[in-house]
């Protein structure tokens, strides 16, 4: 059964080859996930044109993409796009949608560890809920990983830690699937795409409730680009404060 509190977004470029690996589809069979199939256009090249041109092709693909979620037990709905921008489309896609998380494909022949860069406590509740959803039904584990910036932080992001592990209990999942780990590094990036080699899936934050400036332009993106693994990035939307405030201390939310 799909838990409809939580939706993903992912984003397939049709007539390029690309497809989302069955690990991917299995971990995600207890989310509703919305595929959106595209195809960046160049400025001279009309939607509608292409609409007209590739229209039955395009959907002939994404359609066998739809399959193999629907022969998982997914809850899946279809979006067909033929844009100038694809960012843009990727974010109105998910604001229409109310998806809170988006991955960014990487292949992924097996997927048995996810890391999770945790920067600080925004929300935590919502990524141990959206966390729980994902590891209902699987044996995947998870590390819970903080990357401070010098000693006298690192208390600090043990104790961060451990309030993300007691939400994840609190949320359903067995303790003996979480790990956790804390280094110290002046590179927060180059951490986590060290840390993200020994794992296959890897999770972080936005640092602003926007996919078009974040996904593909901030830290996470970057990650995406380093990592050979996917990366499924919450929205920023869904982990700011609740009364729309700053964090502690002025940070932002979003990966460590």
């Amino acid at each position: 059964m799909s838990d409809r509190d939580h939706c993903v977004l992912i984003p397939v470029a049709i007539f390029e080859g690309e497809s989302v690996p069955q690990t991917i589809v299995d971990a995600l069979a207890s989310i509703p996930v919305v595929l959106l199939g595209y195809r960046e256009l160049p400025d001279q090249t009309g939607t509608d044109q292409a609409r007209t041109q590739y229209g039955d092709r395009a959907r002939a693909e994404l359609e066998e993409l739809r399959t193999v979620f629907e022969e998982a037990g997914c809850d899946v709905t279809s979006r067909l796009a033929f844009t100038h921008d694809r960012l843009e489309t990727f974010e109105r896609v998910a604001v229409d949608d109310s998806c809170d998380a988006v991955l960014v494909l990487n292949p992924a022949p097996v997927l048995e560890t996810i890391l999770v860069a945790v920067r600080s406590e925004v929300n935590v509740e919502h990524i141990a809920r959206l966390l729980a959803t994902i590891l209902d039904g699987t044996t995947l584990e998870l590390t819970l990983f903080h990357v401070a910036p010098d000693e006298s932080k690192r208390a600090a992001g043990t104790e961060l830690l451990e309030t993300a592990r007691s939400e994840l209990i609190a949320a359903g999942v067995d303790g003996g699937r979480i790990d956790s780990a804390v280094v110290v590094d002046d590179s927060p990036t180059d951490a986590i795409v060290e840390a993200a080699a020994d794992h296959d899936l890897l999770v972080a934050g936005e640092s602003r409730p926007s996919i078009r400036r974040v996904i593909f332009r901030d830290r996470a993106k970057r990650l995406a680009r380093r990592t050979v693994d996917p990366v499924l990035v919450i929205r920023g939307e869904y982990l700011e404060p609740a009364d729309g405030g700053d964090t502690a201390g002025g940070s932002q939310p979003g990966p460590n």
